[in-house]
């Protein structure tokens, strides 16, 4: 079994990290290049960077600061927000991205996924995933949690790995930044369904959350942002904690 991984993500927004929560009410975090290589000093198992506003001038921005990341870094990092198409994908691995994530242009064009995996190969696709529950159902979102869809959570994650996805990263909405703890159930059930990796995000207040998406929700890697951010969580305690309570991760003390 591989060792469970911890993520740090941050939120890009005009080349600074912020913090929301529920995907509003956003705060500033600091330097993302900075953040980023503080993270890994620390013993993240890998990284997230995700444009939250992806406007034509903030690409560049964004494609800069991948290249700056690219030089600071040694674990792997994973790049998204607004990707389209195969150009914005070749555009940001040249930058020295190792992965890509995609969403909403996913969901708009689910071909987008095998056109991914086919010339880049699986590993290199991270479907992310927004869902809400909604009349009792995980509806997915687009456009950053703005826009419903007719997609189920666990319809979409499944088409998505028969597309050629190489992980799901799921993100509830609901429990975004609220600090009470990770989806667990609903992971659960799609660490069930499918037979690639699962990321969790969203929820995330304490180290004992950690260790209930592990062993509750049955994830392979829990990615979390303002508890890092912010220094509520050091990622070498949180490991130690993790590993004294006998899940298998890569450590850093």
């Amino acid at each position: 079994m591989l060792a469970k991984r911890i993520i740090p993500c941050l939120d890009v927004k005009d080349g600074m990290t912020v913090k929301g929560v529920n995907f509003i009410n956003f705060r500033s975090a600091g330097d993302p290049v900075e953040l980023g290589a503080e993270y890994s000093r620390q013993g993240a198992d890998e990284l997230v960077f995700l444009d939250i506003t992806a406007s034509h001038e903030g690409r560049k921005t964004f494609t800069e600061m991948v290249t700056r990341v690219s030089v600071t870094l040694n674990i792997p990092f994973t790049v998204g927000g607004g990707i389209n198409e195969l150009s914005d994908i070749e555009r940001l691995l040249y930058a020295g991205a190792d992965k890509i994530s995609v969403n909403s242009a996913a969901l708009k064009t689910p071909e987008l996924i095998d056109r991914i995996a086919g010339n880049y190969g699986s590993q290199v696709c991270v479907v992310a995933i927004d869902a809400k529950m909604k009349n009792s159902q995980w509806i997915c979102y687009l456009n950053g949690g703005r826009i419903p869809t007719d997609r189920s959570l666990f319809e979409w994650a499944k088409e998505a790995e028969n597309r050629g996805a190489g992980e799901i990263l799921f993100t509830s909405m609901d429990h975004d930044g609220v600090k009470t703890g990770y989806a667990n159930e609903a992971l659960s059930q799609l660490s069930r369904t499918l037979g690639i990796p699962v990321i969790a995000s969203g929820g995330a207040g304490e180290m004992s959350h950690f260790k209930d998406v592990f062993m509750e929700g049955k994830a392979d890697a829990a990615l979390a942002a303002s508890v890092f951010h912010f220094g509520e969580i050091k990622i070498p305690d949180l490991k130690q904690y993790l590993h004294n309570e006998g899940i298998d991760v890569r450590t850093c003390f």
